[in-house]
């Protein structure tokens, strides 16, 4: 038979303690107690409790220092605190230094034990992932570079592709949605060719003016143009003796695109201003989402161009013709993630997996990241559930994982914050302003749900219906 589960109640309030005391011992759960922030450290200590119910306003060391000595030890133990004032800054506070998070007094006793049941079902998921999560990390690259994923047909026939033409110098054009890992697989081209130990260099050709793109492939001499007050070399110039890829090079003018095709042909080029012919010795590979044959049909790209670019093609699938890698793709975003941010927790309920995998992911893999990023900063770094993920939002509005990484506080909270204002939006949104419903949705009680409905001034449809003017 399993033990039960062991809650710690710190709380200073006898009566208050006592009571939850009671509660939880009557729901089955094993229980400890503490009067003060300083008890309620030694206790955690020594017994190691499953969840935390923490007072802020404490004795001597109160919540909110408790939360700051535990420190990494919240990846692991859910707090949940208890505070007179909901909503306020110390509370906000609380949530970030690491609480699962907190409840209201006075609070309704049913509303400990839904939070209370949500933590504990994060936290057994968690555990029953650690090993594997373990086991996966010593499988990873040495070298702890981002690398293709997939085990699945399509993408068996990517890495043989990639094994082909690695061996060889010719150039090789990467075909593809936006999203799908253009960049990994010229990565991958250049670690795996007799140049691997020569620069990898990368070009985004579509990010660079129009009168600037000569100068930065191909460099420029002193007094070429205005503000050119030295000679600078190109990129196919530092890239002598690797690679240099041309990311998406459809963007291309076609005033560039002559040059770039003698270098193809003969190894050759002049710096812009110039007047010495260079010896170009890099392999290129290049990119595109476009589609060149159409660009060439339409007077946009040169032919003879895409001739020589598309002497190797390697046509990357877009990620829902390759569902069966998804759980292994976001197992690596998790990982990437948990080592960013120090979130060990870190992981999917079978829920959130179900949910991931039947989405169809227009925006591919780099929309998958994202998602992610936003479901973790949702689930504070722990287990993610399906509810904290936001899978229908478009692949063109991102939060992408480097936008949280901030040595302040400000930026997470306020990340976070959007996403619970924005799944509040949606749940009203679902049930007519129900906010019964709306709460049953979210996981919360609807104590919880008006507290962050009056935190974030949000308007109730049926609100908004009166508040709209009659139509004429």
């Amino acid at each position: 038979m399993s033990q039960p589960e062991r809650i710690l109640v710190a709380d200073d309030d006898r009566t208050i303690r006592r009571s939850l005391l009671k509660f939880l011992q009557a729901e089955g759960y094993a229980t400890l107690e503490a009067a003060d922030g300083d008890e309620a450290l030694r206790v955690i200590k020594l017994e190691s409790p499953d969840a935390v119910l923490l007072d802020l306003k404490m004795p001597g060391r109160d919540g909110l220092e408790v939360l700051g000595a535990l420190g990494r030890t919240l990846g692991d133990l859910p707090v949940i605190v208890l505070t007179a004032f909901g909503g306020s800054a110390a509370a906000i506070e609380a949530m970030r230094r690491g609480a699962y998070d907190y409840l209201s007094k006075p609070f309704d006793l049913d509303e400990v034990l839904l939070t209370l049941k949500r933590a504990l079902y994060q936290r057994s998921l968690a555990a029953e992932v650690r090993a594997l999560r373990q086991q996966a990390e010593r499988e990873d690259e040495a070298d702890g570079e981002p690398e293709l994923v997939g085990r699945g047909a399509p993408m068996r026939e990517v890495f043989k592709a990639i094994g082909r033409a690695a061996s060889t110098d010719e150039p090789v054009l990467i075909a593809g949605e936006s999203g799908t890992g253009k960049e990994l697989v010229a990565s991958a081209l250049h670690r795996h060719s007799r140049r691997a130990s020569g620069p990898f260099l990368r070009v985004n050709c579509g990010a660079l003016p129009e009168g600037l793109i000569e100068s930065e492939l191909f460099g420029h001499e002193r007094g070429a143009f205005t503000g050119a007050d030295r000679q600078r070399p190109g990129r196919f110039e530092r890239a002598t003796g690797g690679t240099i890829f041309l990311d998406e090079v459809a963007e291309i003018p076609l005033s560039a695109q002559a040059k770039l095709l003698r270098v193809l042909q003969s190894r050759e080029f002049e710096r812009v201003g110039g007047v010495e012919t260079l010896r170009a010795d890099a392999r290129v590979v290049s990119a595109t989402h476009r589609d060149l044959a159409k660009e060439v049909a339409a007077g946009r790209f040169r032919e003879d161009l895409f001739y020589r670019l598309n002497v190797i093609r390697i046509a990357l699938p877009p990620l829902h013709e390759r569902a069966e890698d998804i759980p292994e793709l976001a197992e690596r975003i998790l990982r990437r993630l948990e080592r960013k941010y120090g979130w060990p927790g870190l992981s999917l309920s079978p829920e959130a997996l179900t949910a991931i995998r039947s989405n169809p992911w227009p925006g591919n893999v780099r929309q998958l990241e994202n998602a992610l990023a936003r479901a973790a900063i949702a689930a504070r770094g722990r287990v993610i559930l399906a509810e904290h993920l936001d899978v229908d939002a478009p692949a063109s509005v991102p939060v992408s994982p480097d936008a949280v990484e901030s040595a302040e506080p400000l930026p997470l909270r306020a990340l976070l914050a959007e996403v619970e204002r924005r799944a509040i939006q949606q749940a009203l949104a679902a049930t007519g302003g129900n906010r019964t419903r709306a709460a049953e949705l979210l996981g919360i009680s609807r104590r919880q749900l008006f507290d962050k409905v009056r935190e974030y001034d949000l308007i109730l449809p049926t609100e908004r219906a009166r508040r709209s003017p009659p139509e004429v």
